[in-house]
């Protein structure tokens, strides 16, 4: 019986514990990227995070942060540095990106791309790359790779696209 009572009176000290507050509904909340198709665009797979990043803070950026923004002014040109590179964007007053000129130097090269230099250039090493992407909202983005070959004494400059196509 004394161990009856007691496990009552522990049951009843627990069960204060659980008192919980009701619920609450919060409001839905939709987060829009108004640069998606910058995103979609300018997107690869084998590109260096501090890359991926610098694109992602260009599309969330927000125009109307800036000191100088007024709405009369239908263009402004942003730039986004970081020392491997930088992106130069064009915004309208609505804080749409409209174009971009981006440049990273020595990159991690992608596969594709390193497999097309090594098969047509065997004995060749890698000792510059710049790859160049240029966006423009009603264009396909246009992404691009200048590597620096050596051999020896000899160097030669090649161009390629992103899937390894010499251009």
């Amino acid at each position: 019986m004394k161990k009856i009572i007691i496990g009552l009176f522990v049951f009843g000290l627990t069960s204060q514990l659980f008192a919980q507050d009701p619920v609450e509904q919060l409001e839905e909340v939709v987060l829009v990227n108004t640069n998606y198709k910058y995103l979609r665009s300018t997107d690869a797979d084998d590109l260096p995070i501090e890359v991926d990043q610098l694109q992602i803070k260009a599309a969330n950026f927000d125009i109307k942060t800036l000191d100088i923004y007024q709405d009369e002014y239908d263009l402004y040109d942003v730039y986004f540095i970081i020392p491997d590179g930088r992106i130069t964007a064009t915004y309208d007053n609505d804080g749409n990106i409209l174009r971009t000129a981006e440049k990273y130097k020595d990159l991690e090269l992608p596969q594709p791309v390193l497999f097309s230099v090594a098969k047509r250039f065997p004995n060749w090493a890698i000792t510059k790359d710049v790859y160049l992407v240029n966006y423009k909202e009603s264009e396909k983005s246009k992404k691009m790779y200048k590597i620096t070959l050596q051999n020896g004494e000899k160097r030669i400059k090649v161009k390629l696209d992103d899937k390894g196509n010499f251009l």
